[in-house]
């Protein structure tokens, strides 16, 4: 990424973010607003924030099925057009409107991320508009503040391919504990796929239904390592419960269980890093964030420790365009684009990797 020194600081900030690092492929367009020009690096930016549109689309395959990277990155070439229209219409802007065209960098899958990339490094060079590449987790990150407000959290991240507890220091997100092996949205994908349970609107969100209607708790693994955790025991040995006597368990105790004990694992390691740093904050989001349950379980937590947990829905929490443009608007606030050379994509691209100038 490259810095590009500004004389004259914009008062506002309009960005286009492109979203495809796995099956949902999102465009948002988010205005900025500085109403005393963008402030000096030593105050960190804390603009009006003016959503303008975010609109998205899921590839979902068959119920029992996992989602191959082909076929996602056709889904997304397929729909990016039509969904740029309907968040133009949306926004009511044009493209001369744009100040910068924000995409996934990464993390995410190969094919999808680099379809989507290719999509903006065309837009910007037939709009003259600069890109800036941005990091996939730090908008889960910057999306979650905007929206709650909240101040100076520990982050919980917890979507299908990530499993972070973060927390900002010295313009970084520093991460404080991580899952050793799958992320928490994986396995409940691929447990939902051993149920035959629907992919739409999404796995998890099935699981929860289902976990609702569980009263029976079945002891799992329970494996906390630190700060870290790790879920792939867990489930092997919840599908072997699950397929070697099929009927003696009931699918809504499974998942009840699977559900309890995971989230569990997640309060245990965000209570620590809470004390480690002094706050009374966690702000939960990815796509698992969404989960009632998981936001009940944190929101106990953070009580009895005098603090407030703070969550987004589903227009949020799940992978959107909106949340790539905020990052990608703050970090062009503070100069940063991305040449077309440096516009490629990489599947590995951790959260404390990114220097996050725009905070102090």
């Amino acid at each position: 990424m490259t810095k590009v020194e500004t004389k004259n600081a914009p008062k506002t900030v309009i960005a286009l973010g492109l979203e495809g690092s796995a099956n949902k492929l999102g465009i948002g367009i988010v205005k900025h607003v500085y109403p005393n020009g963008v402030p000096g690096p030593d105050v960190e930016l804390q603009p009006e924030y003016i959503e303008l549109a975010n609109v998205r689309d899921t590839y979902n395959p068959p119920a029992g099925e996992g989602f191959l990277p082909r076929d996602v990155a056709a889904h997304h070439r397929a729909l990016i057009n039509p969904l740029l229209k309907q968040a133009f219409a949306e926004a009511n802007v044009e493209p001369t409107d744009i100040d910068c065209i924000c995409y996934t960098k990464g993390p995410g899958m190969g094919a999808p991320l680099q379809s989507v990339a290719l999509v903006a490094r065309t837009l910007s060079q037939l709009w003259d508009v600069p890109l800036v590449g941005t990091n996939h987790c730090v908008g889960h990150i910057e999306m979650g503040r905007a929206i709650t407000g909240a101040q100076n959290p520990v982050v919980l991240y917890v979507s299908g391919g990530n499993t972070q507890v973060i927390a900002y220091s010295q313009q970084t997100y520093r991460i404080f504990g991580e899952t050793l092996d799958i992320a928490i949205g994986n396995c409940l994908d691929r447990f939902a796929r051993v149920l035959k349970l629907p992919n739409e609107p999404s796995p998890g969100y099935n699981i929860e239904q289902y976990a609702k209607r569980g009263s029976k708790f079945i002891e799992l693994p329970y494996t906390v390592k630190g700060m870290d955790v790790s879920f792939s025991g867990i489930l092997s040995y919840i599908e072997k419960l699950a397929k070697a006597e099929p009927g003696k368990y009931a699918a809504e105790d499974l998942c009840y269980s699977l559900q309890e004990n995971m989230y569990a694992m997640l309060v245990e390691i965000t209570e620590r890093a809470m004390a480690h740093i002094g706050t009374t904050e966690v702000l939960v989001v990815g796509g698992v964030g969404c989960n009632e349950r998981l936001q009940e379980m944190m929101g106990r937590m953070a009580e009895e420790r005098g603090g407030k947990v703070f969550a987004t829905d589903m227009r949020y929490c799940i992978d959107n365009g909106i949340m790539i443009a905020q990052a990608g608007a703050l970090a062009f606030a503070r100069g940063f684009t991305t040449s077309i050379e440096e516009s490629w994509i990489t599947q590995r691209f951790r959260t404390d990797q990114v220097h996050v100038e725009w905070r102090v």
